[in-house]
């Protein structure tokens, strides 16, 4: 956009922005600048709190790499992934979880349409507020899919809407979900996490030699098991010397939100979401035992990503147990999901819809 009125107050958004050879979205205001690779899945990579110089997002240990300088030496679906997985916020669609196949497309890690690049346009830019579309279509299934994200002069809540579209004649099977991963230097062992209780679903088996959760135990929130039979708050941030890699699924809450609080920093960010639509809370713990490739034990952050489906063993897996998204013929699903950032020392009690906090 080459003649865009600039401003350096109020809401701002700028289309003009390459990072590392991709198309980048800054959109800000008072309270929050968003940082949007247009040209890498529309992923969320920065999530900032200004007035404390907080970025909630987690940071893989090698950051933003553009997919098409990148030639992989294999054909692994995990690894083509995570070679270029910078940390941030993905929108996970068709296939969440790992490889899997479906109506005879082969889908890879979290396929397909966050390693892809996105349609933009800023269609609202005043000084009260500013809105920025992004658009896609899907590789290997027929899909369409919008998100818009909005920002209102003074407010400290990031509206995302989403749209999703079936253009095809027959129903598809998808996994949905927002793969939101909260990372250092916000998150450490002065972090709690607030929701509204559900029940927690460790995974299913063993995938790592630092699993530390008790496999298969379903438990109210927020008490779970370690292997040793000891109780583990989950609702607690360990330390990095805790040194486990697992992942927990938290089912059947009653209201759709969740809220994570640095006591020691007294800044912490909320994610409201429509809980029918995305029926479960992927937990991914990644507390230093996250050892091997891709992150050699460099890693200490917490995935909370809203999903339609569990668990994280692909397609096939959630067509298999139930609980995958069909979309019918011409079908449109709406979603609205809000990301509010506030100040407590104490935490959350709860969220409502539009963002609203009644802090502890």
């Amino acid at each position: 956009m080459h003649y865009q009125l600039e401003r350096n107050y109020g809401c701002r958004v700028s289309d003009s922005w390459v990072y590392r050879g991709l198309k980048t979205v800054i959109i800000e205001n008072e309270i929050l600048r968003i940082v949007v690779l247009a040209d890498k899945g529309a992923d969320v990579y920065q999530l900032v709190h200004k007035p404390s110089d907080v970025d909630f997002l987690h940071r893989s240990p090698w950051g933003v790499r553009d997919p098409s300088t990148f030639l992989p030496t294999t054909g692994d679906g995990v690894g083509i992934w995570m070679d270029t997985y910078e940390g941030g916020w993905q929108t996970v669609l068709p296939a969440g979880g790992f490889p899997s196949t479906y109506g005879g497309a082969d889908f890879g890690l979290h396929a397909e349409v966050n390693t892809i690049p996105w349609d933009c346009a800023i269609v609202e830019d005043t000084i009260d507020r500013v809105s920025v579309k992004f658009s896609v279509r899907s590789y290997r299934t027929p899909f369409f899919f919008e998100k818009t994200l909005s920002l209102e002069s003074g407010s400290p809540v990031l509206k995302v809407e989403q749209i999703l579209i079936n253009e095809s004649r027959e129903s598809i099977d998808c996994v949905w979900g927002e793969h939101i991963a909260l990372g250092e230097p916000f998150l450490n062992e002065k972090c709690v996490v607030d929701l509204p209780g559900g029940t927690i679903i460790n995974h299913p088996v063993d995938t790592h030699p630092n699993n530390r959760l008790l496999a298969g135990l379903e438990s109210s929130w927020p008490l779970t098991k370690l292997k040793n039979g000891e109780g583990h708050d989950l609702s607690r941030i360990p330390a990095k010397d805790f040194n486990s890699y697992d992942m927990s699924y938290v089912s059947d809450m009653p209201e759709g939100w969740y809220a994570v609080t640095n006591r020691d920093l007294g800044v912490g960010i909320g994610i409201v979401y429509p809980k029918d639509l995305y029926k479960y809370l992927w937990y991914w713990q990644s507390f230093g035992g996250g050892t091997g490739y891709p992150f050699y034990g460099r890693t200490f952050n917490v995935g909370l990503e809203p999903f339609t489906s569990y668990p994280n063993d692909g397609l096939e897996a959630a067509i298999k147990n139930g609980s995958a998204l069909k979309v019918g013929p011409g079908e449109r699903i709406n979603s609205i999901l809000n990301v509010v950032a506030f100040e407590s020392n104490l935490g959350v009690e709860s969220i409502s819809r539009n963002g609203g906090l009644e802090l502890k």
